[in-house]
């Protein structure tokens, strides 16, 4: 924008031109009416300037381009105002009207405007500015670029200017222009309602391409923060000439093309003209290249474009109107060109030369047509606006037809209506009109009917319409479909913008996409993040990367900025678009492996009641008694007690299940080692070949006290560990799954190892007792059964620790499985081969004679082969006779309490005094033997 002194300077430039050209007025402003108050119309009937960028000196703008909406938007000014004089509206007023052409130029509408102000009643040039020029008003311009120019102008003298098309946003500052009104609503409220718009279809990442004046460069700008607020991002913008004749149009044409062909956005918002937007098009065709086009309000509503040839191959199009209504009388107006009385109009004589006159291309393009294929004569852009009857008509201003009713869009001629009828409201106010004079005085200055013109309030149409404190009429948009056609494309009303609540309301059911799927067209900078994904925002807002969400969050819709947390104890997975309940995990009855497990618990049982059976049965026999008498008994009750724990290890657990499953296999198994080491100790004492140590370990020898002080310690071990920190029920949450796991924890580490340590502790003794005395007689052999069976407790244990320790969601399994195993391994060790002895051995076999039969020859045995290391099986358990005899070697004196005395008898020492004999005749050496034979003993 340039500052006032440089407009000053413009302006009497102007002045001077005006003053050297004393024949000016025809060229320029075209059509005038006489009137006792004139309305001044500034209309682009021409679109550009010719060789505007050579000018050197003050001389005439040489128009080119006729410009068909404009041509019809200031007809419908004339038909507006001749509808107020014909209706009396003014009584004794008649309005007249001076058009002048801006050829879309700001230089050649200040110019205009300038003769506008400057004229009298004859319509003379004068070169000073009036007080009371007899122009009291202006309608335009159409764009901003010019009438902010004109408006620079017209707020010296205060002379109101009332645009119904520049929308331009830097219009709305009163301070630098203070007289400029207009019939639609800011920029303000399009570059809103655009941003909705692609916000309501999920156009995040779009391109803009805008013209280099001022309506381009403020629109892009206001468009631009509008459109970071609703989250749309600009993927580039682009500046086109405002200047149809700029010396580098073509190439930034071109290159724009590309920039549009290259990019990733599949929206484009065009801020231009509609001359720079054809050229644009024709780019677009020729490529191939297909976007949704989105129009600014200077070409929404273009025919032109409509009916340009290859339009349906570059994609949708949107765009807004302003408010739009029917003007009757005025398609009528248009079918009877011709001025009114008293009036001359250059323009129309210029359509009507163009329409239906002749000329030489005419006559050429027609005798293409006579030897060649239509598709071999293209027509001009110079014919393009030729009747059927050019060159035909005798008189080609006298012709007339419809073809403006279809060639442009008449309901966007409303806002000029709207306009005319302000003005006649405001006068009638300051002339004090009413049904049949006007009283007011007629000769008023422009600045009063400023004033007047920010008062007004009336209704049109059943319509409201006043200014704003801004000088803006507070309307909406329409939203514009450019639908599909056979011809072309045609404008269909998809939905309203209302300013008041900066709202955007589509009716998109009624849009037939051109996509090949009929669905919506995604532009967007990144893929859109469906639920489960939460966006990852790079540098640029509109442009991200999905990340799931992490475990215990989620998203439900997709891109979203952020993870929902999952309410109300609920969860989810990595990824998850929902939350869920978790799903309790423990070591249920109905796993596969829980019901082997079970099975197998219960055949352990059945082979106890078996056990029990056999025993019951063969209870007198010396087998029973070998081994353990009743003390099988108490063995077996451990055993079920352990085999109780095992089924606590299955289903779902709770504190007190965690406590007595524990308690259960110490007390139980405990028990149960303790036996053993009984049948231990007594078989070491009962083959010990050193009377000394047997005197003096027999002393300990008290089966019942052994039993119960080796389960007390147990008892008092799981007790502390009960009350100081007893297992109990724990939930393992893992944020990788859905589970919570519950299980049982043991609590103190110590007390489940000090338990499972002191029945190890049992069982390496009872092992340690049993290799002691392993060389026993082999048919009433217990010692090996006892090491066997120790050694797969103590082997089961030992891996039992590693597994523990790491694998903790199989705790509880592998602990069932390890004390099914051990009391397995007592069953088969300590009670299955007594079954069988007592089930298939005959009975002689198993009598008392047989078993004293089988220690006398091992004694002899030992003897002879000079192997002190005596081990006889001492037949633990109770034998209720006592065994007396001279050949017997040994005599056995027990209670069922388990008490045994080992006397030596001669045959014993007479063995001995064999082994010395001989060792004195040189085969060993007494001392020796003796020695060796302690220390094997030992």
């Amino acid at each position: 924008m340039l500052p006032w002194v440089n407009w000053h300077i413009l302006i009497a430039s102007l002045l001077l031109d005006l003053g050297s050209c004393c024949d000016y007025s025809e060229s320029t402003c075209g059509a005038r009416s006489p009137g006792d108050i004139v309305i001044g119309v500034l209309s682009p009937c021409h679109a550009k300037v010719e060789t505007l960028h050579k000018r050197i000196q003050p001389e005439r703008f040489n128009c080119t381009e006729f410009d068909l909406r404009s041509f019809v938007r200031s007809l419908a000014i004339i038909h507006t105002i001749d509808t107020i004089n014909d209706s009396g509206f003014l009584p004794g007023i008649h309005l007249g009207y001076v058009i002048c052409d801006t050829c879309s130029d700001a230089s050649k509408a200040i110019q205009s405007t300038v003769h506008m102000l400057s004229i009298n009643d004859t319509m003379s040039i004068q070169c000073d500015l009036i007080e009371r020029p007899l122009v009291k008003a202006i309608i335009g311009a159409r764009y901003s670029e010019v009438s902010i120019a004109v408006a620079r102008l017209l707020g010296l003298n205060m002379v109101p200017q009332i645009s119904t098309t520049s929308s331009a946003a830097t219009l709305d500052d009163k301070i630098r222009f203070p007289s400029f009104l207009r019939t639609i609503p800011s920029d303000v409220h399009q570059t809103q309602a655009l941003a909705q718009l692609m916000k309501h279809f999920e156009w995040n990442w779009v391109g803009v391409v805008s013209g280099d004046d001022e309506y381009g460069r403020v629109a892009l700008q206001s468009f631009l923060k509008d459109a970071q607020d609703v989250h749309v991002c600009a993927a580039f913008h682009e500046v086109l000439p405002h200047y149809l004749g700029h010396s580098d149009s073509e190439q930034r044409i071109q290159e724009v093309a590309e920039q549009i062909q290259s990019s990733k956005a599949q929206v484009v918002l065009l801020i231009l003209k509609q001359e720079l937007v054809e050229k644009l098009f024709e780019v677009m065709i020729r490529k191939g290249i297909s976007r949704t086009w989105i129009a600014s309000d200077s070409w929404s509503m273009s025919r032109r474009l409509a009916t340009m040839k290859g339009i349906n191959m570059i994609g949708d199009i949107f765009g807004l109107r302003f408010i739009s209504g029917q003007n009757p009388g005025f398609k009528q107006f248009l079918k009877n060109l011709t001025p009114g009385p008293g009036a001359v109009n250059r323009f129309i004589e210029e359509y009507k030369d163009l329409r239906f006159g002749c000329s030489p291309e005419v006559q050429k393009h027609r005798d293409c047509l006579n030897s060649k294929p239509a598709a071999q004569c293209p027509l001009p852009d110079s014919l393009k606006l030729k009747s059927e009857f050019a060159c035909k008509l005798p008189d080609p201003q006298k012709a007339n037809d419809d073809f403006l009713t279809h060639a442009v869009d008449l309901s966007m001629a409303y806002s000029e209506k709207v306009a005319a009828w302000s003005i006649a409201h405001a006068l009638r106010a300051l002339l004090k009109c009413n049904h049949s004079i006007c009283s007011g005085e007629r000769h008023l200055p422009p600045w009063k009917l400023l004033q007047e013109l920010k008062k007004i309030n009336f209704t049109l149409d059943k319509r409201q319409f006043f200014f704003d404190e801004y000088g803006n009429f507070a309307s909406g948009y329409d939203l514009i479909n450019w639908v599909r056609r056979r011809d072309g494309r045609y404008f269909e009303v998809i939905g309203e913008y209302n300013v008041m609540k900066s709202v955007v309301a589509i009716n998109a059911t009624s849009i037939e996409w051109g996509t090949p799927n009929k669905t919506i067209p995604e532009s967007k900078c990144s893929e859109s993040c469906p639920p489960g994904t939460s966006k990852k925002i790079s540098m640029i807002y509109c442009c991200y990367n999905c990340s799931e969400c992490e475990e215990g969050t989620y998203t439900n819709v997709s891109n979203l900025q952020n993870c929902l947390i999952c309410p109300n104890g609920t969860w989810s997975l990595r990824g998850w678009s929902e939350c869920q309940p978790r799903t309790e995990t423990y070591f249920r009855w109905n796993e596969p492996f829980a019901i082997s497990l079970l099975v197998v618990t219960g055949i352990g049982f059945m082979l106890l009641l078996c056990v029990l059976i056999i025993f019951l049965y063969g209870r007198q026999s010396v087998v029973f008694k070998v081994a353990g008498g009743k003390l099988c008994y108490v063995m077996m009750a451990g055993l079920v007690v352990s085999f109780g724990a095992v089924v606590l290890f299955v289903g779902r657990p709770n504190d007190h299940i965690c406590r007595f499953r524990q308690t259960m296999y110490g007390l139980g198994f405990t028990l149960t080692v303790s036996c053993v080491l009984v049948k231990a100790f007594r078989t070491f004492l009962a083959f010990l070949m050193d009377r000394n140590q047997q005197h003096m370990l027999n002393k300990f020898y008290k089966p019942p006290a052994i039993i119960i002080c080796g389960t007390a310690i147990q008892g008092l071990i799981c007790l502390f560990w009960l009350i100081f920190d007893s297992p109990k029920l724990e939930e393992r949450i893992k944020r990788q799954t859905m589970d919570i796991e519950l299980q049982c924890n043991e609590g103190s580490n110590w007390g489940f190892g000090i338990m499972l340590s002191y029945i190890a502790l049992l069982a390496a003794i009872c092992f340690i007792l049993a290799l002691k005395g392993r060389k026993v007689p082999q048919r009433f052999n217990e010692t090996g059964y006892i090491i066997f069976s120790m050694i797969i407790y103590l082997f089961v244990w030992i891996c039992f620790i590693p597994i523990y320790v790491t694998k903790i969601q199989q705790r509880s399994v592998v602990q069932a499985s390890a004390i099914v195993v051990c009391n397995f391994g007592i069953i088969f060790c300590h009670f299955l081969p007594k079954c069988y002895m007592l089930l298939c051995k005959k009975k002689k076999d198993l009598s008392r004679q047989a078993y004293l039969n089988s220690v006398r020859i091992f004694s002899i045995t030992s003897m002879n082969k000079v192997l002190p290391d005596i081990s006889f099986d001492s037949g633990e358990g109770s034998l209720d006779t006592v065994i007396s005899s001279h050949n017997s070697v040994m005599t056995i004196n027990s209670a069922d309490s388990g008490a045994v005395t080992l006397d030596f008898p001669t045959a014993a020492d007479s063995a001995l005094q064999k082994v010395n004999k001989s060792s004195n005749t040189g085969i060993f050496p007494s001392p020796q033997i003796r020695q060796r034979a302690r220390t094997k003993s030992l």
